[in-house]
């Protein structure tokens, strides 16, 4: 079983740790695209961790997360998303994240891959999720998990 460590300390000097080691990456070969579901969202920004020999060579579950932000344009907000980086890539099991928006609603989308679906649970506690919340519309934000390996949503 892991060990999950929500202190921003430890989880940002995790951050680092991956950083200098060269594991984080932030391909733009998919910037601009649009993922089509209720809306139509843009893709913005993508962050990627390389798994390490302990982690399953492929994702297990996908957290998907929508929600419109309290203050501040969408332009802002986008750049203010940058400060959670840290201690999101240090989660344990994180593989990706997608970020995503919608102009129609102004809705944002965060698409992440896990290890499994306890990471992806686990998630939903964490102290970046917990910032974002804080930071939402409210009844504006709903999340889904998504088993990849089982095939069905949780």
């Amino acid at each position: 079983m892991k060990k999950y460590t929500q202190v921003p300390p430890i989880l940002f000097a995790k951050a680092a740790g991956l950083w200098l080691r060269g594991c984080v990456h932030f391909p733009k070969d998919r910037i601009g695209l649009i993922v089509k579901e209720k809306e139509d969202f843009i893709i913005f920004r993508k962050v990627v961790v390389d798994p390490t020999e302990m982690q399953p060579i492929n994702p297990e579950a996908i957290f998907k997360v929508y929600f419109r932000f309290v203050r501040f344009s969408p332009d802002v907000n986008k750049i203010l998303s940058l400060i959670p980086i840290p201690f999101i890539i240090a989660q344990p099991g994180f593989r990706s994240k997608t970020w995503l928006f919608g102009k129609e609603t102004n809705t944002f989308y965060g698409l992440y891959e896990w290890d499994s679906i306890e990471d992806a649970k686990t998630y939903w506690n964490s102290f970046p999720l917990k910032l974002m919340i804080k930071r939402t519309v409210p009844n504006t934000l709903r999340y889904e998990i998504i088993d990849i390996k089982n095939g069905y949503d949780r």
